[in-house]
């Protein structure tokens, strides 16, 4: 059911406690990457342009509950002062007298960010005190955390429980359109394209997809619980062997329902242990870990890509982090960019590969939450996203 949105209220002059997602890396006292910012930007001006005294929140790391001045938000709101072109004040606590004075004294316009909310342990307790803390700096709640929605926390629920009208941001009504499109009526053929390492992440994903989808490509290291499944070598590779039934259960389905389900042919190994050489094999042996696909399975999975309408990719399909194996996850991203169809990319490890290969801006809408999404398209519920009002 679609969500209320801020552009269907009216916050001129109002409080409007805006969650977003700042959980940043910090370098030294500064912001090492802010595209987390940068994605709040347009939601942020909007609010500042209608002239909404804007209250953001966010977490930051895992301080456990306690004031930790290296997961400070400080450095995050003056690197947001410089990306709008004015001050953001920041009183340096989450809630109490001195946060509702500073919201009060809020022009229109004007931007303020709390400090860190996991500094109060209520914030990941959604403790009712806690949450009505936060609400009472509050006339209109928005949520533009799609990153933190899968969390059932006093910021993301329990806030919006109590203020009214709660609707949903800018970025998290593109997240919902763009996932949400995948659960409906996708372009066909529809391909999705998983990797990573855990198969238990993104077993409820496949099953929920699997009736939507035309074609699974399976990579990464959790392809090599797939092939062991099937009674292929994979050597020394990671396996999860308690994953294995729910696997030979998927593939059984997968073939009674007449989906395309393509696993590696190939794959880039190195004995266990070893500074040894790479060598390219098409099944590896007793002491052989596969790092990546090889050049078989990267041109078969390309091809695969290119074919494809709509493509939905999550997890990357080699240690992409390594230069030696980044070569299976780098021709996945360069076959998407040039694909032509709709492309959608599943946010952390993913989002960073499209990033280093230098193709995110060519993708359709690459996701700014990896678990958040997940979640969602397992046909799960978001706590944060079921907290809002739906629309008329």
């Amino acid at each position: 059911m679609r969500k209320r949105t801020l552009r269907e209220i009216d916050f001129v002059g109002r409080r409007v406690f805006c969650r977003v997602d700042y959980n940043v890396p910090l370098r030294d006292g500064q912001v090492a990457d802010d595209r987390r910012i940068r994605a709040s930007l347009p939601t942020v001006g909007l609010l500042r342009e209608g002239g909404a005294r804007v209250v953001l929140a966010s977490h930051l790391g895992r301080p456990k509950g306690q004031v930790r001045a290296e997961f400070s938000l400080r450095p995050v709101a003056e690197h947001l002062a410089r990306l709008i072109g004015a001050p953001v004040r920041f009183p340096g606590v989450v809630q109490g007298e001195q946060a509702e004075g500073a919201v009060s004294a809020l022009l229109p316009g004007e931007v303020l960010l709390l400090e860190n909310l996991r500094f109060d342990p209520g914030e990941e307790s959604n403790d009712a005190g806690f949450a009505s803390a936060l609400a009472r700096l509050a006339d209109i709640y928005v949520n533009d955390a799609f990153g933190a929605a899968h969390r059932a926390h006093a910021s993301i629920v329990g806030v919006p429980q109590r203020v009214r009208p709660a609707v949903c941001g800018l970025l998290l009504e593109r997240e919902l359109a763009y996932l949400g499109a995948l659960l409906e009526e996708p372009a066909r053929p529809f391909l999705v394209l998983l990797g990573g390492a855990k198969v238990a992440d993104k077993l409820p994903l496949v099953e929920n997809l699997l009736e939507r989808l035309d074609v699974l490509l399976i990579g990464g290291a959790m392809a090599h619980t797939f092939l062991a499944a099937q009674g292929l070598a994979v050597g020394r590779s990671y396996v999860e062997a308690d994953q294995m039934p729910l696997v030979r259960a998927l593939l059984e389905r997968a073939a009674r329902e007449g989906k395309r389900l393509v696993l590696p042919e190939d794959h880039v190994v190195t004995e266990e242990g070893r500074d040894a050489p790479t060598r390219i094999v098409e099944r590896p042996g007793p002491q052989d870990v596969a790092q990546d696909i090889g050049p078989r399975t990267r041109a078969r999975f390309a091809a695969e890509v290119r074919q494809a309408r709509t493509v939905f990719w999550n997890g990357p399909l080699g240690r992409f982090e390594v230069g030696a194996f980044a070569e299976g996850t780098r021709a996945l991203a360069l076959a998407l960019a040039t694909a032509g169809g709709t492309s959608i990319v599943g946010g952390g490890d993913t989002a960073a590969a499209v990033r280093q290969f230098g193709v995110e801006e060519r993708m359709t809408h690459v996701s700014t939450g990896g678990g958040a999404a997940l979640e969602f398209l397992a046909g799960r519920a978001l706590p944060g996203v079921e907290a809002l009002e739906d629309a008329p």
